[in-house]
């Protein structure tokens, strides 16, 4: 056999070699196939966080259905209605995208918004003047659903809710045939413990929050320290002792409950304001945005924001 047949034979034998290894390997189709069903069951081992909520919705026709099923099951429900999943990447979520990275990169979206709707509080408060149900959430979109039997406070929690981007479901019956003192009062310790139980231990939020807000003739002042000690500076002069049904002295009561079951420093003072509707609303406007500043995460921070280690 000459050298050229010898050479030849010898790149027949190697492209054969190859053929064979290429064979042994499994294609592409293979592989997404067994990245979803690897992301099926690393889904189906998502904790089972429940609520009563329905309608759970990603409006993706290209997910797998299987997908679909199990994050039904396994991940958060909605916490309203008709909310889909959203990469913050990309105008919508879309993780079947045909490449090698499909596993990776949706458990990885998956997992991050799972972690941001568990910044989320369920109380109900029963007592023999008020029955109180609500849910909230810090990384909302301003949804309100607010019934307390009370038009303007619920007008006031709805600004509050709208203007700090939570999510807010809150049902109040209370006494209000001796007066809407226990309601506004008992709303504000609910609405407290929520905000504390939905920050968790406060790693990675900024913490403190202040912002300056006015509202026609009238100029608000409010600071936050998500200290863990709770504390309430409120200073306002009002004109009227009424506001629709609600009496203007529940403005400082509802803060304080809020501020000492949040465990919050809070500071509240008007600048400026003749009109008691005006005064108070700037007041539950100017809480919203700085607690929504306090509450933000900052992925420059590691853990708890204080020299100390933690926040309690």
């Amino acid at each position: 056999m000459d050298e050229g047949q010898q050479n030849k034979k010898n790149d027949q034998n190697i492209l054969e070699q190859q053929n064979q290894d290429n064979y042994n390997q499994p294609n592409e189709r293979e592989l997404i196939k067994k990245q979803e069903e690897q992301q099926i069951q690393k889904t189906k081992e998502m904790p089972a966080l429940k609520y009563y909520f329905s309608n759970f919705n990603i409006d993706n026709k290209q997910i797998n259905q299987d997908i679909k099923d199990s994050l039904k099951e396994n991940a958060f429900f909605d916490f309203f209605e008709n909310r889909n999943y959203q990469n913050p990447d990309k105008n919508q979520w879309n993780p079947t995208e045909n490449t090698p990275n499909f596993q990776e990169s949706e458990i990885q979206i998956t997992e991050r918004k799972v972690n941001t709707m568990a910044r989320f509080a369920a109380i109900t408060r029963t007592t023999k003047e008020t029955d109180i149900s609500l849910d909230f959430a810090l990384d909302g979109t301003g949804k309100a659903e607010i019934d307390t039997g009370i038009g303007f406070f619920d007008h006031m929690l709805t600004s509050f809710t709208k203007h700090g981007f939570f999510d807010l479901k809150l049902n109040v019956k209370g006494d209000l045939y001796v007066d809407a003192h226990h309601t506004v009062e008992d709303t504000g310790i609910v609405l407290g413990q929520a905000i504390r139980r939905a920050l968790g231990d406060k790693a990675g939020i900024k913490r403190y929050g202040s912002f300056l807000l006015p509202m026609d003739e009238t100029l608000v002042m409010c600071a936050i320290d998500l200290s863990g000690r709770p504390f309430l500076n409120f200073s306002a002069v009002f004109g009227a002792e009424r506001v629709g049904y609600f009496d203007t002295e529940l403005v400082r009561e509802f803060f304080y409950a809020v501020s000492y079951n949040a465990g919050m420093n809070l500071h509240i003072k008007q600048i400026d304001g003749e009109n008691s509707h005006h005064i108070i609303e700037a007041m539950f406007k100017a809480f919203a945005k700085a607690l929504d500043m306090a509450v933000s995460e900052d992925p420059r921070i590691v853990g708890a924001l204080s020299t100390k280690g933690t926040i309690v």
